[in-house]
């Protein structure tokens, strides 16, 4: 087997934690399902244990803990946009809790038309950039190539069919499902053209791959992107709306309350300027120092070198996995080009609940995938290739109350610590689902459609539980 040429792993914490299992034995636990959350970098924990001592409120307060407070804050956000390649007189970086917030907060902010009223999305978009759109103009979606792909040939067509209508094209840069990579400044080029901005949902791509929104006079800036901070190694609920300055310092915030102001009558409000025009109430300082951390770190790497550690982590996964029979890949399966795309591998092992796999998984071997639509209905149905009529006897019995059937995936995605043994140890299981080589009995829930081992359920309590571990003892008369 081959060796990665680089070992993030002490850079991070609780990868050797144990986990236990079916069989009565523990194992660390192996993460693969990055695309969702990843485990946090040494130097955020420290970051945040460095700060909490000095936590305090920020903005307008005199004391020396909140004008340190204010100055993390202030920090992070120039970390952000330095880290995005943002001009800091030309953008704004606004915090809020991950990429589905920023996007929902973009939806209500942009200035749309009675002339510019269409947004082009696509087929592929996380329901995160889809959903949001459809209550402010008309939605358009751009279709995809049967492998999944964007399709640019309908992108022309729509841009040239709504000539004159179209606002704003909001795309993925990385699909969360097939790990494909949109050509994003070829993508913003056209929609410039076409005389609209454009929105790159970036939740996947900073962790994986160099982020440039370019100035403003190049014909291939990106308008706004959106960033979670959980996936890029910093847990603590924060994210990032970066985006032209001009559009937030004008019309009314979509929340309303302290911070948001210059001056406030009985009949009269002056809204304060971007940022902090949309950033109402105490923000979440601990979450901005905890992802200028986490950015310090990635840059301190370099994304080149993530880029080819996750390449090769990728190109072995895919031959390792496609040597197994019954194990069929949806998306790009040429290991040669596994630069060209985020390590996302989506799979089915025929003849089995892509539920039951993962459970399987996670309860009898410790490794933690994902399963289900991922957040990406459509996107889903496209690549397994459902038709209309099968697609509406599925949406009939999930109304029902029914998701034994649901259509999906199970999908293993790679973060800047996995290893090539986790993919063997990935591997090895599936060989042995596909022979029936599991110990537990199984039982498939009909709400949720989810699979739980009938005789055993993982003692959570005693791996954590607030109420009896982490309360100090106290007693009457302590200093």
């Amino acid at each position: 087997m081959p060796s990665t040429n680089h070992n993030y792993r002490h850079l991070f914490v609780g990868l050797d934690t144990p986990v236990p299992l079916y069989d009565g034995t523990q194992q660390p636990y192996i993460n693969l399902d990055n695309a969702a959350s990843t485990p946090p970098l040494r130097n955020v924990q420290a970051a945040v244990d460095a700060f909490l001592p000095y936590y305090s409120s920020v903005h307008r307060g005199t004391g020396f803990k909140s004008r340190l407070s204010t100055h993390a804050y202030e920090a992070a956000r120039r970390a952000v946009l330095r880290f995005v390649n943002a001009d800091p007189a030309a953008h704004t970086c606004i915090f809020g809790k991950n990429t589905t917030e920023a996007i929902n907060k973009l939806a209500h902010r942009f200035p749309f038309t009675d002339k510019r009223d269409v947004v082009l999305t696509s087929g592929m978009e996380h329901h995160s950039n889809d959903l949001p759109w459809r209550n402010r103009g008309k939605t358009v979606h751009v279709g995809l190539t049967q492998d999944g792909h964007l399709d640019e040939a309908d992108l022309d067509r729509q841009l040239g069919h709504y000539a004159g209508r179209v606002a704003l094209v909001a795309i993925s840069g990385a699909s969360n499902v097939t790990g494909y990579l949109n050509p994003i400044h070829h993508l913003a080029r056209k929609a410039h053209a076409a005389g609209a901005q454009i929105l790159v949902d970036c939740a996947q791509l900073p962790p994986h791959r160099r982020v440039d929104m370019r100035p403003l006079d190049d014909p291939e800036h990106l308008d706004f992107l959106a960033i979670s901070a959980h996936k890029m190694y910093a847990p603590f609920g924060t994210g990032a709306l970066v985006g032209r300055r001009e559009v937030f310092a004008q019309g009314d915030p979509d929340m309303q309350g302290g911070g948001t102001v210059e001056i406030v009558t009985l009949d009269d409000v002056v809204w304060a300027g971007p940022p902090d025009r949309d950033e109402a109430g105490s923000p979440n300082t601990v979450g901005a120092v905890a992802l200028a951390a986490a950015i310090a770190q990635l840059e301190n790497i370099g994304m080149e070198a993530v880029a080819a550690h996750e390449a090769e982590l990728t190109a072995y996964a895919l031959q390792r996995l496609q040597a197994i029979p019954d194990i069929h890949i949806y998306g790009d399966r040429d290991p040669q080009r596994a630069a060209q795309r985020l390590g996302v591998i989506p799979l089915q092992v025929s003849g089995v609940s892509h539920f039951k796999v993962a459970a399987i998984l996670g309860n009898e071997f410790g490794i933690g995938v994902r399963s289900g639509c991922f957040c990406a209905h459509p996107y889903i149905l496209h690549l397994l290739g459902l038709s209309p009529e099968d697609s509406q006897q599925v949406r009939e019995r999930m109304l029902a109350g029914d998701k034994r059937q649901m259509p999906g995936l199970i999908r293993a995605s790679f973060g800047l610590y996995n290893t090539l043994e986790e993919v063997d140890a990935l591997a090895e299981p599936l060989e042995r689902i596909i022979r029936g080589d599991f110990r537990g009995h199984y039982q498939q829930e009909v709400a949720s459609g989810e699979y739980h081992l009938s005789d055993w359920q993982p003692p959570f309590e005693q791996y954590f539980s607030w109420e009896t571990t982490l309360l100090p003892s106290f007693q009457a008369g302590d200093d």
